[in-house]
């Protein structure tokens, strides 16, 4: 009996403390460029949880600058040896910017949110907008994607990670795309309402 009790408290201990895994794999907005690392909002999340609603994560950044959707699933396969229980995919800005064909975007993601799946992860699929000047038909496709991956994938859709950020000087660098710590900041803030499901 006493054996018992004691494998339970262990048992009992390790669940309290143990701490969900988040994976982030993003391109420079979520590897945090321009920004020291802990700066970065994946890790601002972090201490937002654990400050205010007393949930604790461990943050996997996997998120490389200047990436694209196309790398996305080989990092995905790469990171899985830490078994994250939560993908926050931040993915496709730099398709758009570069042009890449939507059908093809849509698909790489697709994949990722595939595996991640079959892994038994909950996804966070972070969308993005165009800029204006890429005209009013790219635009909307571009936001739709994400919109559609929702529905067709059934998972969880932040619409604009970049809201409230985007287009705001005080809270980007000087080249006015990436943002600064207060921009990060505020991004982080974008995501907590995801995380409600956090016991």
């Amino acid at each position: 009996m006493a054996k018992l009790l004691l494998i339970l408290s262990i048992l009992f201990s390790y669940s309290a403390f143990s701490k969900t895994k988040v994976l982030f794999i993003g391109d420079s907005l979520t590897e945090g460029y321009g920004v020291a690392k802990e700066s970065a909002y994946p890790m601002i999340l972090k201490s937002l949880l654990k400050e205010k609603h007393k949930k604790d994560i461990e943050v996997i950044n996997g998120s490389v600058s200047g990436s694209t959707t196309a790398s996305g699933l080989s990092r995905l396969k790469w990171f899985l040896r830490s078994k994250p229980e939560v993908l926050v995919l931040a993915l496709g800005a730099n398709d758009g910017l570069r042009g890449i064909k939507l059908d093809s975007s849509k698909e790489n993601l697709k994949t990722i949110i595939k595996l991640a799946k079959d892994k038994n992860m909950k996804v966070i699929l972070a969308g993005m907008y165009m800029p204006p000047n890429y005209g009013p038909d790219y635009t909307k496709k571009f936001r739709n994607m994400f919109t559609a991956l929702k529905e067709e994938m059934k998972i969880d859709l932040i619409p604009f990670l970049l809201d409230g950020v985007a287009a705001k000087k005080e809270l980007n660098l000087s080249d006015g795309i990436h943002p600064n710590e207060l921009g990060h900041k505020k991004m982080a803030e974008n995501l907590l309402p995801y995380f409600r499901f956090l016991k």
